[in-house]
């Protein structure tokens, strides 16, 4: 399917790719939809094989966002940007920031920039010199590091997962973490606060160690062994594309329930193919809505205990997901229709 088809069959408004030859930055920002309200997604450095591998990545990743918006009772849109670097760990600057920045800009606000993997507040703040419409910086910009907030609702959504199976009890579970980075460690401290036994996994040993040594986690290596462990909870936290034909036949868990983004290779045939399993899947857009919320409300002028109560309630929105999936070919279904019929009700035109 090539790039215009692939947009008209998932809805996307809009995909724009951009070079800049003072600093080298080559970048891809997607608008996937504003018919709830200008679009808020983060800004993604990675080193793509492709620049075709890059375009699907932010199409799949700025639809993610619509529905986590809607899912989440936000008046936000979806859209996504990414940053193809030339070779991975490529340090960040000023000047490319800057350049993204200027880039972001050219929306005119229908796209709000944010953090996502290889971006850090500063990068928000570099960016935030040359365009408003940014949000999770420090110093120039606001909101900084939303990663608490979507560990946070990470283990709201998994209370509901384990509340669902009759047992909302943490104490003597297994979960395993892949991906202990800056959601993916906050969501280690959270389940061992509560009682539960976490394995992790990273291919960053000092991550994994940190878990280790700072919140008495056990390592299991960083080649993705967790997949074949027997856990109660796995929870993917590091990058999407890992549940698919490969990886679901070995799966030895009864939940999962991560902060990655589009951890489905195919979300209908995956989905499906979970529940065949009798595993239950908490869609990643719903569980891991909480640094959205966080970001947002502020953009949209919400107070503390509002955005609070925003997070809290996405352990009410997976429980809802779960029930409609009972009825559902799978959790990844129902929660897109969930999300779906949010942007119809509020979509809709007012009838004459």
């Amino acid at each position: 399917m090539d790039l215009l088809e692939q947009m008209r069959s998932h809805g996307h408004e809009r995909i724009a790719f951009h070079q800049d030859p003072e600093t080298g930055l080559k970048a891809i920002i997607a608008v996937h939809s504003t018919r709830l309200g200008n679009a808020l997604g983060g800004t993604r450095r990675w080193a793509y094989a492709s620049t075709n591998e890059a375009a699907m990545d932010v199409l799949r990743l700025s639809e993610g966002m619509t529905y986590k918006a809607a899912a989440a009772d936000l008046p936000m849109g979806g859209a996504k940007s990414v940053i193809v670097l030339e070779s991975p760990g490529q340090q960040p600057t000023e000047a490319e920031g800057r350049a993204m920045g200027r880039f972001v800009e050219t929306f005119g606000g229908a796209y709000i920039a944010a953090e996502d993997v290889g971006v850090s507040p500063q990068f928000c703040d570099w960016m935030a010199l040359e365009t408003k419409h940014i949000m999770g910086g420090e110093n120039v910009s606001t909101g900084g590091d939303p990663s608490p907030w979507t560990a946070l609702g990470v283990f709201n959504s998994m209370k509901a997962c384990l509340e669902a199976s009759g047992d909302g009890d943490f104490s003597g579970l297994t979960i395993g973490i892949q991906g202990c980075g800056a959601t993916g460690f906050k969501l280690a401290k959270l389940c061992r606060e509560a009682g539960a036994a976490v394995l992790v996994s990273d291919v960053h040993v000092p991550s994994m160690k940190r878990c280790v040594e700072e919140l008495g986690c056990m390592a299991v290596g960083n080649d993705g062994n967790l997949f074949h462990e027997e856990l109660d909870v796995l929870a993917p936290c590091a990058l999407g594309g890992v549940l698919g034909p490969d990886s679901i036949p070995t799966l030895r868990c009864r939940i999962i329930c991560g902060t990655a983004n589009n951890q489905l290779v195919d979300p209908v045939r995956d989905g499906r193919a979970l529940k065949d399993r009798g595993i239950c899947y908490a869609p990643d857009f719903v569980a891991n809505a909480g640094g959205l919320i966080r970001l947002a409300g502020l953009y949209l002028g919400m107070t503390e205990a509002q955005i609070d109560a925003k997070v809290a309630g996405i352990e009410q929105t997976t429980h809802e997901v779960l029930k409609e999936a009972l009825a559902a070919p799978s959790t990844a279904e129902a929660a897109i229709g969930f999300a779906k019929r949010r942007i119809d009700a509020v979509a809709a035109p007012a009838s004459a």
